[in-house]
């Protein structure tokens, strides 16, 4: 019996081995020797931030003179060399008109120089001073004020200086051991005007680029793989007492678009629209030249002209009380999908009806654009009555639903100093978080692949 029991217990101790083997990687010496099975020693390599791990993002930023950056603000300012801080950091000028849109750039540079409370914890992405121990590495040129004040027309000789600018700071990267480290692939580099970096911007498009939508870029230079939509900064006034007992019937006006009618590309569909969408008695659909004066929204509501007055509005009270009193705010594509239109609808509460076939949003990957949107391709829109149809279809209780959720989620597209956590830039650093791994994967792949381009080459 003793002897049975013996070969029955040998028996039983290989089939354990064997399928440990077959099925897995153990250690067998775990089996006999507990205190000797393997332990990795020390952290493991990818355990910081980098987008896997729950602390904030450590992001290096490039000591960059002036005239890459704040220098721009103020004329007056351009020869001042004085290192940029926290506490000596220039506000955004209120005088700044639609240049504000794309400064996107100064937000983010913003919140890497601030060093007040509120602790890393809070945050999403920390400034680190020593490049080693970085996550990623952020570029604060301003491209986009760039372009918009060094000649804004393409063909005007002062664009010789946004020029000048991209191939300094093209030669600052390539002498960079971290950028020659990665190919600038954990890079992360604003370029949120459609035309910002357009003279180099094929140079760095391995980098993570801060962008508006991908409409003037081709795809080997940006995309949605590697890259971040971030919302345009909006210029009306955030709606802060929208608190009406009966916000669905305080909202009078069913559709409202005020802009340019005459776009090209996708923007096309605006002109065909005006034709559509005349002769509603609660459509507004109306041309306007977008400026910041025109959409400056005014702080006093006793300002407004009272109702049944012949008196003309000024343009800055029309737009925004326009949406500010509308059920819904078309957005349409322009020259490219996207436009600040949709954020200033956003921050005034007006449920967006987006009409784009190419349109691509911000932090999609963690907000559902359809709990508070309303969407139409190009050709259901053009369709004659369908989207005026279905918008009246639309229930009440589903609007408000739609109105709750769009006041809630609006912090995600406020820019702030000092930042707040959930603002819009602590959103973008989120989304620059969630592509390091995409980043991380192309870097330590390029160091050992003897055929790098083979996988496209896979049929």
């Amino acid at each position: 019996m003793v002897g049975k029991a013996t070969v029955s217990m040998l028996i039983l101790a290989f089939l354990l081995l064997t399928t440990s083997v077959f099925f897995g990687n153990n250690d067998l010496r775990s089996y006999f020797y507990p205190s000797m099975s393997l332990q990795p020693s020390g952290s493991f390599p990818c355990s910081n931030g980098g987008g896997g791990g729950g602390g904030p993002l450590r992001v290096y930023m490039y000591d960059l003179p002036r005239r890459f950056h704040v220098g721009m603000l103020h004329r007056r300012a351009r020869n001042d060399e004085t290192p940029v801080t926290g506490e000596n950091l220039p506000p955004w000028p209120s005088n700044s008109g639609l240049r504000k849109q794309h400064s996107v750039e100064y937000w983010m540079m913003a919140s890497l120089l601030y060093e007040g409370g509120g602790g890393n914890e809070t945050r999403e992405a920390v400034r680190v001073w020593d490049p080693e121990v970085a996550d990623a590495f952020f570029l604060p040129f301003f491209s986009s004020l760039s372009f918009n004040t060094h000649g804004h027309n393409m063909t005007d000789p002062d664009t010789e200086f946004d020029r000048q600018l991209q191939i300094d700071v093209l030669k600052i990267l390539r002498e960079s051991k971290y950028w020659q480290r990665s190919g600038g692939r954990d890079h992360v580099i604003p370029m949120h005007h459609p035309n910002a970096f357009r003279f180099l911007r094929e140079q760095v498009n391995a980098s993570i680029l801060i962008v508006a939508d991908f409409g003037r870029y081709p795809k080997e230079i940006s995309n949605l793989r590697k890259d971040v939509v971030a919302p345009y900064v909006h210029v009306v006034d955030s709606f802060t007492d929208d608190n009406s007992p009966d916000s669905y019937e305080s909202r009078t006006t069913l559709l409202f678009f005020r802009g340019r009618t005459v776009r090209k590309d996708e923007g096309i569909v605006r002109a065909k629209l005006a034709k559509l969408l005349a002769g509603y008695d609660d459509v507004i659909y109306e041309e306007s030249v977008a400026s910041g004066a025109n959409i400056k929204a005014e702080e006093a509501r006793e300002a407004f002209v009272p109702p049944g007055s012949k008196v003309a509005l000024p343009l800055s009270i029309q737009s925004t009380q326009g949406m500010r009193s509308s059920k819904f705010c078309l957005h349409p594509a322009g020259d490219t999908p996207s436009s600040c239109r949709l954020f200033d609808a956003i921050v005034s509460h007006c449920i967006p009806v987006i009409v784009s076939d190419q349109i691509e949003l911000p932090y999609e990957d963690e907000i559902d654009y359809t709990q508070f949107s309303i969407f139409f391709s190009d050709e259901e829109a053009l369709e004659p009555g369908y989207m005026v149809e279905q918008l009246r279809k639309i229930p009440i209780e589903r609007w408000i639903e739609m109105w709750r959720h769009l006041k809630y989620i609006s912090r995600h597209y406020e820019f702030h100093y000092p930042p707040k956590k959930g603002d819009a830039v602590d959103m973008i650093w989120r989304e620059v978080k969630h592509k390091l791994p995409r980043a991380n994967l192309d870097v330590h792949r390029s160091r050992r692949l003897k055929v790098p381009d083979w996988w496209d080459r896979r049929r």
